[in-house]
């Protein structure tokens, strides 16, 4: 089915588990294709295909890209009708019906971005540990590597109304990726291979394609240029709008003390366990009864985000380490706080929790956050008969 036509240049179509789009016009291209990659003139055709299903698919597409990306190409190609020879393409688990398409124009100046997105399994930040070599016989997994990574992708394709310089071409690239990046900051999707925020997907592809003509050559994409925004409006809107259609990933869902802390190891299962072995059993039922009531309150999210962002800045270097016992006691107490409501009881929960501050690593970041829950939580909820439970801890702040 043919979606658009843009700039009297190209044609989108989508078909089944295929995007692609045919060029009206003749088209420079540069791409992260594994057979037509690079820097091209004689593409006609770039597609985005659906290989398998996000999540435990195993269909012999995926296989075959993976084994032999020619064969697959072909395979491809034959079935839609499209010329393989002069095919790049992009492979993907995300399904073609989420893409979003985003039409940016400035004065005779179009930009279109094209995007797909996954980023629950895959997400990563760059410099992440790698899961593979590759050699002369090929990709060889690594020793102590990560579990291998689950589906997840963001796919990009954006084509251009004007002519570019070479330079200007890998600056799109750039350009580009930073706008996918600002996407997964804003939303705080973290990496699923360490505790960092994601920069993107292991494996992201990209092709853009600009018009081949006799108009003189645009030279810049970056920032600065109108070319550089219109490509980051762009591709900004079109990443954030499949990510929705794909994983429903929206700004208020990740109103969320679960979403800040996943990348640390504190799933939703973990925290209400942990945050029970504070509380009496008649406190349990009552905290786990409403565990997703004040797992999302917005002022309990707020002070968790703001520890949290704490803490990458403490292992970024921007605070001393040497301060970390009085930042992470001082924001812990105002989690507290935001459970119970009671901003006087303040300095008394910093005392508190001063001890569960001393230890470092993830886990003991979860435990000071699970304790600083259950004291506000104690606290909104006082119990005569016994009053606030307080474990018994060494000088490390360990249970």
């Amino acid at each position: 089915m043919l979606l658009g036509t843009f700039y009297t240049g190209v044609e989108l179509h989508r078909e089944d588990k295929i995007l692609y789009a045919r060029f009206l016009l003749p088209h420079t291209v540069l791409s992260t294709c594994r057979m037509a990659g690079g820097l091209r003139d004689d593409i006609t055709c770039l597609y985005n295909h659906q290989s398998c299903e996000p999540a435990g698919g195993h269909h012999c597409h995926a296989s075959l890209a993976a084994r032999d990306p020619v064969g697959y190409r072909e395979l491809v190609c034959s079935r839609y009708g499209l010329p393989a020879e002069h095919c790049a393409t992009l492979g993907t688990a995300a399904n073609m019906r989420n893409a979003a398409i985003a039409e940016e124009t400035f004065g005779g100046l179009d930009v279109i971005a094209v995007c797909t997105g996954g980023v629950e399994g895959n997400a990563g930040r760059v410099g992440d540990p790698a899961a593979v070599v590759e050699t002369e016989q090929g990709f060889e997994r690594l020793t102590q590597a990560p579990a291998v990574p689950e589906a997840g992708t963001i796919n990009t394709m954006l084509f251009i109304s004007r002519p570019l310089t070479p330079g200007a071409m890998v600056r799109v690239i750039m350009t580009a990726t930073e706008a996918k990046s600002a996407v997964l900051q804003e939303l705080g999707v973290g990496s699923r291979y360490s505790d960092g925020l994601a920069t993107g997907t292991g494996t992201d592809q990209i092709a853009m394609a600009a018009v081949r003509g006799d108009s003189r050559p645009l030279t810049s994409a970056g920032k600065h240029a109108k070319l550089g925004e219109l490509i980051g409006r762009g591709v900004y809107t079109a990443i954030r709008q499949t990510l929705v259609l794909q994983n429903g990933l929206v700004p208020a869902g990740q109103c969320s003390v679960e979403a800040h802390l996943r990348r640390f190891g504190g799933d939703a299962k973990r925290l209400c366990r942990d945050i029970c072995r504070f509380l009496t059993e008649e406190e349990q039922a009552l905290f786990a009864a409403n565990f997703l009531a004040i797992e999302r309150d917005p002022l309990t999210v707020a002070a968790v985000a703001a520890l949290v962002h704490l803490k990458d800045k403490t292992s970024w270097g921007i605070l001393p380490q040497s301060c970390w016992t009085e930042t992470a006691s001082t924001f812990a107490a105002q989690i507290s706080t935001a459970v119970s409501g009671d901003y006087q009881a303040l300095a008394a929960c910093r005392a508190d929790l001063a001890v569960y501050a001393l230890r470092e690593g993830n886990s003991a970041f979860l435990h000071l956050i699970c304790r600083a829950i259950a004291l506000g939580f104690q606290q909104k909820w006082p119990q005569p008969d016994n009053g606030i439970i307080r474990p018994q801890a060494d000088e490390k702040g360990v249970v």
